[in-house]
C-alpha cells in the first residue's frame, strides 16, 4: 500500500511539473493564486480526467470515431489543453497529430491528403494540432498559398468536412481566443524562459507583428467554415487554468459516453521455477548512479 500511494504521488507530480512550468514561465508576471483556487483548479482537472477516461472507454467499446480539431494564435495555449486531455488516456486510442509545413511531394498533392492518412478508426480519438485551416490562416497571411488556392479550400472545405461526418467521423473544431495583450506576455515569457525558446520561431514573431491580418483572416474562416456539421466552438483562453477546464468540459459534452463496466481484475500468481537463476547485470552497462 506504501508503494501504490508513492505510485499515486508520482503521477500528481507529473501534473504539479507542469503547472510549474507555467507559473515560472507566462504566469510569473500575475498576483499570487491563492492555495484554495489552486486546489480547486486540480480538484476539478484530475476530475474531468476521470471522466475522459471513461470517455475514451466508451469511444473503444461503441467504435465511435472522433477528430478533435484545435486552432488558435501562436500561444493561445493549444499544447496545454491536448497535454491535459491525453495525459491520463491510452495513446493508442487518443493521439495528437501534428504536422511540420508540407515537403515538395506534399505540396503537390491534393490539399487534404496528407491529412487524411491521420483520420480515425473506429474506437480512436484524433487530435489535431492545427489542421487544414492553416490554410485559411497563415498560409493566407504570410502568403503560402495564392488567391486561387484560398478560394478553392473554402470551396472544398465544408464538402470535405460533410463527408467525413457522413462516413460517422464526429469532428469538433475549438478556436482558443486570447487578447493582443495576452499573447504578449505569453511571448515574453518564452523570450526570457530557456526552456521554453524553442518554441518562439521566425514565424511565431512574424505573426505578432501581422497580429490584424490574423484577426481578418479568423473572421474570415469561422463565417465560412462554421457549419451545422461541424460548427466552431471559441474557448476564451487568457485565463489558461479556465480555458482547459472549460474546454474539456465542453468536449465531454459532445459525446453520449457513460461508463462501460469492466471486468474484475485478479492479478495471477507468478510461476516459480527451482532451476531457474535471475543472472546478474554486468557492471559495464549500468548507467551510473548519479541521483
Amino acid at each position: 500500500m506504501a508503494q501504490l500511494r508513492e505510485d499515486l504521488l508520482d503521477s500528481l507530480d507529473e501534473e504539479f511539473e507542469l503547472e510549474m512550468e507555467d507559473r515560472l514561465g507566462e504566469d510569473a508576471a500575475r498576483p499570487q493564486t491563492s492555495a484554495s483556487s489552486r486546489i480547486g483548479y486540480f480538484r476539478e482537472l484530475f476530475r474531468l480526467q476521470g471522466e475522459l477516461v471513461k470517455l475514451q472507454d466508451w469511444v473503444v467499446a461503441t467504435g465511435h470515431k472522433v477528430v478533435i480539431i484545435f486552432e488558435g494564435r501562436d500561444a493561445a495555449g493549444k499544447g496545454g489543453v491536448i497535454k491535459r486531455i491525453t495525459q491520463r488516456l491510452n495513446p493508442r486510442v487518443c493521439r495528437v497529430v501534428a504536422l511540420p509545413a508540407p515537403n515538395d511531394r506534399e505540396r503537390t498533392q491534393w490539399y487534404f491528403q496528407r491529412y487524411v492518412t491521420h483520420l480515425p478508426a473506429g474506437g480512436e480519438i484524433v487530435l489535431l494540432d492545427r489542421s487544414w485551416y492553416n490554410r485559411a490562416g497563415v498560409e493566407k497571411v504570410m502568403g503560402f498559398c495564392s488567391d486561387e488556392q484560398y478560394e478553392a479550400f473554402f470551396r472544398d472545405v465544408p464538402e470535405f468536412e460533410k463527408m467525413l461526418v457522413r462516413n460517422g467521423i464526429q469532428l469538433i473544431k475549438y478556436w482558443f481566443s486570447i487578447s493582443d495583450e495576452e499573447q504578449h506576455m505569453r511571448f515574453m515569457g518564452r523570450i526570457h524562459d530557456p526552456l521554453k525558446q524553442w518554441k518562439l520561431s521566425p514565424m511565431d514573431l512574424e505573426s505578432r507583428r501581422r497580429w490584424e491580418l490574423y484577426t481578418k483572416a479568423k473572421e474570415v474562416m469561422l463565417e465560412r467554415t462554421h457549419i451545422p456539421e461541424s460548427p466552431w466552438w471559441v474557448v476564451q483562453a487568457d485565463d489558461k487554468k479556465k480555458a482547459r477546464l472549460n474546454c474539456i468540459h465542453h468536449l465531454l459534452e459532445q459525446m453520449p459516453y457513460h461508463e462501460i463496466e469492466r471486468p474484475a481484475i485478479v492479478l495471477p500468481p507468478r510461476e516459480r521455477h527451482e532451476d531457474y537463476k535471475r543472472q546478474a547485470v554486468p557492471d559495464e552497462i549500468l548507467i551510473p548512479s548519479v541521483y
